[in-house]
C-alpha cells in the first residue's frame, strides 16, 4: 500500500473516531441508582409500582452528518473502505436508537444492531432464543450447584483493589483505573484507560476473575491495541457492529480460564428468555418476577430486568435487545476458533484481538494484516498465546458433543455384581 493511499485511509478513520466519539449507547441509557430502592421499597410492601426512569432526550445530527460523509467517501471495493463504511453505518444506527429512547423505533435499530431473540445463529441454526431454551432445560437439575448468593459478600471496594492487583503486572505502561460507580446497571464496563464496577453490590471471589478475563484481559486489551493502530485507530472504538464478537470473546475467556460458572451461564441464557417476554408485552414486574422465580436475589433480578427495559418502555414491548449477544457471540467465537484451527489460519485468533473487530473483519482484512499496515495485537490474554492448549480445548468440546451419551446413566459406571465361582 502506497503512502499516499494510506494517508487516505488515515485521514477518514480519523474523521470516524472524531464524528463517533460522543455516539454512546449504554451511558445514555443507564438509569439512576435510587430507582433500585424505590423499587424494592414498594415491593417488600407488597405494592409493586413500575420504575420511572429518566428519559435522556438526545440529538446527534452533526456526528450522523459527519459519519455519513465518512460513508459516502468510502470506496466499497476495497476492503478497508468496506471496514470504515460498516463502522460509520454502525454508529448512525445507535445515534438513531439513542435518540428515540422510550418508541418502538429504538427497539426496531436495537435489533438492526445486536439482533433478537429468534434470529438464527449462523445459517440453519438454531435461534438465539432456542438456544438459550435448550441450555436451560439441560441446567435446570443443576441450577442450585455452588453457594448461594447471598452466602458470599465482597464489597466493591475489596474487589476494586484485587482488580488493581491483577491488572498492574500486565499492563506495566498502561495504566487502567478501576472506579466505582453506584449508577452502573451492570457490574462493569471497561475502556481502555479506566474499569467501573457497580457500587452497593455484593461480589464473589469468582466474580473477581470474571471480570479481570472478560472486562480488562478482552474489552480493554483489544480497546488498547485498537487505539495503537499505525492507520485504523478506529480500532480501539466500541463501535455497536462488534458488540457480539466483544461479548462473544470475553465470555469465551471466562470459560477457558475457568472464570465462568453455572449461575452465570444460566444469566445470560434468562436474559435472552426476558427480552422476548419484554417484545411480547411483559412489563418490568412480570420480567422481574421471571428473574426472582429463577433464584436471582431482589437486587440482581433488578438489575437483570432493568437491562432490558433500560432505554425502552416499562410497560414492554420497547425494550433493549443487547444482551441477546453473549450466547450469540460465544457459539460464534467458539466456531471460529475452530474453523481457523482447523485451516490451518491460526493466525486471525491472534488477529482479533489487534483491536475490537466484527469477526469477517479479519478475513476481508487478511492482506493489511500480512503487508503489517494493520499491526499484531501488543498485548493478549495468556490463553490465546497457548494455542496447542487452546486448539485441544476447542476440538474435545465439539469431539464430546458428538458421542452418543444422551442415555448414559451414573448406574451405569457400575460393575455388575461378580460370579462367586462354581
Amino acid at each position: 500500500m502506497d503512502a499516499e493511499t494510506l494517508q487516505r485511509i488515515s485521514a477518514a478513520d480519523a474523521r470516524l473516531v472524531a464524528a463517533a466519539k460522543d455516539v454512546k449507547v449504554l451511558s445514555h441509557l443507564a438509569w439512576p441508582a435510587r430507582l433500585l430502592m424505590e423499587f424494592l421499597e414498594h415491593w417488600k410492601a407488597h405494592n409493586p409500582r413500575l420504575p420511572d426512569p429518566p428519559r435522556a432526550r438526545l440529538h446527534f445530527g452533526a456526528n450522523v452528518d459527519e459519519l455519513r460523509a465518512v460513508m459516502d467517501g468510502c470506496d466499497l471495493d476495497e476492503p478497508i473502505g468496506r471496514y470504515l463504511f460498516r463502522t460509520a453505518r454502525s454508529y448512525v444506527t445507535a445515534a438513531r436508537m439513542v435518540e428515540r429512547i422510550g418508541t418502538p423505533e429504538f427497539t426496531q435499530r436495537s435489533i438492526e444492531l445486536y439482533g433478537a431473540p429468534h434470529d438464527r445463529i449462523g445459517p440453519n441454526a438454531v435461534t438465539n432464543l432456542e438456544a438459550a431454551e435448550q441450555f436451560l432445560s439441560m441446567t435446570d437439575d443443576l441450577r442450585r450447584v455452588g453457594d448461594p448468593p447471598e452466602d458470599v459478600c465482597l464489597r466493591p471496594e475489596f474487589v476494586a483493589e484485587r482488580l488493581v492487583e491483577r491488572i498492574a503486572p500486565v499492563f506495566k505502561d498502561r495504566p487502567i483505573e478501576v472506579e466505582i460507580d453506584p449508577e452502573m446497571a451492570s457490574k462493569a464496563a471497561a475502556g481502555a484507560t479506566r474499569v467501573r464496577i457497580r457500587g452497593a453490590t455484593c461480589y464473589s471471589s469468582q466474580d473477581i476473575t470474571q471480570l479481570v478475563e472478560h472486562e480488562v484481559f478482552v474489552h480493554s486489551l483489544t480497546s488498547i491495541n485498537g487505539r495503537e493502530q499505525p492507520v485504523l485507530r478506529s480500532m480501539g472504538l466500541g463501535a455497536p457492529r462488534t458488540t457480539a464478537t466483544q461479548e462473544g470473546l470475553a465470555t469465551f475467556a471466562e470459560l477457558i480460564t475457568n472464570a465462568i460458572d453455572l449461575p452465570r451461564l444460566r444469566r445470560l441464557a434468562l436474559r435472552v428468555k426476558a427480552i422476548q417476554m419484554g417484545l411480547d408485552g411483559a412489563d418490568f414486574i412480570d420480567v422481574f418476577r421471571f428473574f426472582l422465580a429463577a433464584g436471582q436475589t431482589l437486587e440482581e433480578s433488578f438489575y437483570s430486568s432493568a437491562r432490558v427495559f433500560r432505554g425502552g418502555d416499562v410497560r414492554g414491548r420497547v425494550v433493549f435487545t443487547k444482551d441477546v449477544v453473549y450466547l450469540q457471540g460465544l457459539i460464534s467465537v467458539h466456531t471460529f476458533f475452530l474453523k481457523a484451527i482447523h485451516q490451518g489460519r491460526p493466525e486471525y485468533i491472534h488477529d482479533l484481538f489487534a483491536g475490537r473487530m466484527a469477526l469477517g473483519d479479519v478475513l476481508d482484512l487478511d492482506a493489511y494484516f500480512r503487508a503489517g499496515a494493520i499491526a499484531p495485537p501488543r498485548y493478549e490474554p495468556a490463553w490465546v498465546k497457548n494455542q496447542p492448549t487452546l486448539a485441544a480445548f476447542l476440538i474435545y468440546s465439539i469431539f464430546n458433543t458428538r458421542l452418543e451419551v444422551g442415555g448414559m446413566n451414573l448406574s451405569d459406571f457400575q460393575e455388575p455384581t461378580p460370579d462367586p465361582g462354581p
